[in-house]
């Protein structure tokens, strides 16, 4: 006869919310964006050259708020200055710390050199408090020579090389942290931070395509179409080896079929029936890919290209917030002892509720429209007016 006081290793709550949910997500935007600024200044891909500016700030964008969602999980959010005063070699948290700071001040440091010319230009022209601002960002400089610009070429060509692995160790830790929580057999894997880099290529250049048709809208002007085409091809790409990593890890951990696959296999197909199945799958991924596939069409009518990549960009967006919530969430609903599964109590409000989470997704494009007011996002971006032959 069992012991009646027996009680299974289970936990009482998900202690991972979505916050932590939104924290690799940001972080991806972050490390996506700017490798498409990179392909532009680092590979010579003149194709992007409408959309290279626009990554940049997009990744600077999200950058300055990708350690939000951490700081609103903390109870006590100013010991985060601890990884800082006290650092720890063998935490990988601790070393997030010092690779945040390290890529932040890359960003800044790109960003001011690739609007070095036109922030003189605009301090020479512009008064009031905007003229300050601008006057400020020069550092005192009020001319640019030929041999000053080719330093400044120089450094944002080293700076986004440097920036090329800088934010895939950005990212690519994310996956590692998951990966090494031995007790979590859907977290434990060694593709786990391959994954999450792939998603986040996948989740930058997503976003862009969107932005970018968004601000043609907003302009009244027409995108580039060769530029939204190279978009979707390499949307296309990425979103093909992301999904195939994915897929490789399920299939792999199904073929060994483990003590705990029965379990990981109902939780697929019972509690996350609907957002791994229907939104992640068929939803962000088949119709993506279909979609994708239909755009980069070379024949195809330039609108209703633009707007199919547009339309699967939004769907790939989807897709990568709904794995980092299976992932996240989704693995902690597993018990400790398989047998069941934990819940999860979503809620509205609080500091880790669905209101917080949606002011923390729109801050960044807040800022990302300051920036647009602030910097020349479009120079020389060979755009249209909308109806121009």
């Amino acid at each position: 006869m069992s012991d009646p006081s027996f009680v299974f290793p289970n936990d009482p709550h998900v202690p991972w919310s979505i916050m932590i949910v939104l924290y690799p997500y940001v972080t991806g935007l972050v490390a996506g964006a700017f490798v498409v600024s990179a392909l532009y200044h680092v590979f010579h891909q003149d194709v992007l050259k409408p959309v290279a500016r626009l990554a940049l700030v997009t990744a600077l964008c999200f950058c300055a708020f990708a350690t939000l969602p951490l700081l609103l999980h903390l109870h006590h959010p100013e010991r985060a200055f601890n990884i800082m005063i006290t650092p720890s070699a063998t935490s990988a948290m601790s070393g997030f710390g010092i690779i945040y700071n390290f890529y932040m001040l890359l960003l800044i440091v790109e960003v001011w050199l690739v609007f070095r010319p036109d922030i003189i230009a605009l301090a020479k022209t512009t008064g009031g408090r905007i003229g300050m601002i601008y006057r400020v960002l020069s550092l005192g400089d009020r001319e640019i020579t030929k041999e000053s610009r080719a330093v400044d070429d120089w450094l944002i060509r080293a700076l986004a090389i440097v920036g090329i692995p800088a934010a895939c160790v950005l990212h690519g830790y994310v996956g590692f942290l998951f990966g090494a929580v031995k007790a979590n057999p859907w977290w434990s894997t060694a593709l786990m931070p391959i994954i999450f880099l792939a998603s986040a290529v996948v989740s930058g250049i997503a976003a862009l395509i969107a932005l970018y048709v968004f601000f043609c809208w907003r302009r009244q002007v027409s995108p580039d179409a060769d530029c939204v085409r190279a978009l979707s091809r390499y949307l296309w790409i990425s979103l093909c080896i992301a999904v195939s990593l994915e897929m490789l890890e399920l299939i792999h951990m199904a073929y060994e079929s483990g003590a705990e696959w029965h379990a990981l296999s109902a939780l697929l197909t019972e509690r996350l029936a609907v957002s791994y199945g229907v939104v992640q799958v068929l939803i962000g991924s088949v119709c993506s890919f279909l979609l994708l596939l239909l755009a980069i069409q070379p024949r195809l009518n330039v609108r209703f290209m633009t707007w199919l990549s547009a339309i699967a960009s939004v769907l790939v967006l989807v897709q990568v917030f709904a794995m980092r919530w299976n992932v996240v969430v989704g693995g902690q609903l597993l018990s400790k002892s398989f047998r069941g599964f934990v819940e999860f109590p979503l809620h509205l409000g609080g500091r880790e509720g669905l209101i917080a989470a949606a002011v923390i997704l729109v801050l960044p494009f807040i800022a990302l429209i300051f920036a647009s007011r602030l910097l020349p996002l479009w120079e020389s971006d060979g755009t249209e007016p909308l109806g121009s032959e």
